[in-house]
């Protein structure tokens, strides 16, 4: 089925709206910042709680509307499938244009439910640096964490020979919650500048911001660039011919795609 850029668009912006509405109301509603402020005994399970509402809010979307728009909801993955040449440019700006607007709507209402609230409330869920990790660090991390998620969802959504295309939500999603576990209490594991972007604007949080957009664009065009290079530029065939007769003829079929 055919969509035309409006309702593509439209299934990026509730995407990106529910992983802001989800993801950082999740934040909200345990009443913690995962970052520097989460400490003490909860913390442990708060981040579990919060890495399972990221991740499942992507697993469900992203099975709900990928055969519509790709299942995107992140600018930084939307910039991968254009550096590989697998979104027009006209269409990646109504995705970008959509994801940021999406994830500001969130956050607008996250603001009007959870306002006036405690002191840790008023970031509305913005990734921030965990104690003793500086800004360099923290590019590193969200970098290597978006690069971990954009070669996941090339491995299975875009690929063809993938072995788990029918269920890529479900991976990609599984992948997001791995990379909060991990970077969760370090950066906030936002891996996505539309999750970032919402909340810093609703709230006036910009410390530090440019970490969650030159990190989650860099790893996300590095693993797309990187998974496109390697496995889905197909090779020239390889010639073969009778080894006696040393005449080279391509496999039947190969002429057609060389």
């Amino acid at each position: 089925m055919e969509h035309d850029p409006l309702r593509r668009g439209l299934a990026e912006f509730v995407g990106a709206f529910a992983l802001i509405f989800i993801g950082a109301g999740s934040i909200l509603t345990l009443g913690t910042v995962v970052g520097p402020q989460s400490t003490g005994p909860l913390s442990g399970l708060t981040l579990v709680g919060v890495a399972l509402a990221h991740g499942l809010t992507i697993a469900v979307m992203a099975s709900a509307v990928g055969h519509i728009s790709g299942g995107h909801f992140n600018p930084a993955v939307t910039l991968g499938f254009l550096v590989t040449r697998r979104i027009a440019p006209s269409l990646a700006v109504v995705y970008w244009a959509m994801q940021f607007s999406g994830a500001v709507v969130a956050a607008a209402i996250l603001r009007w439910l959870y306002a006036p609230g405690p002191r840790n409330l008023t970031h509305l869920g913005s990734p921030a640096l965990g104690g003793g990790i500086d800004h360099w660090q923290g590019l590193v991390i969200e970098i290597i964490l978006t690069f971990f998620l954009v070669w996941v969802i090339f491995a299975t959504a875009a690929d063809p020979g993938g072995s788990f295309t029918s269920i890529a939500g479900l991976v990609v999603g599984l992948t997001i919650a791995l990379d909060v576990l991990m970077g969760g209490p370090l950066t906030g594991a936002a891996m996505n500048p539309a999750r970032a972007f919402g909340p810093e604007l609703i709230s006036n949080t910009w410390t530090n911001a440019w970490v969650w957009y030159v990190g989650p664009f860099a790893g996300g065009a590095l693993a797309a660039l990187a998974y496109d290079y390697l496995y889905l530029r197909p090779p020239r065939p390889e010639p073969v011919g009778p080894p006696e007769t040393g005449v080279i003829e391509p496999r039947p079929g190969d002429a057609a795609t060389s």
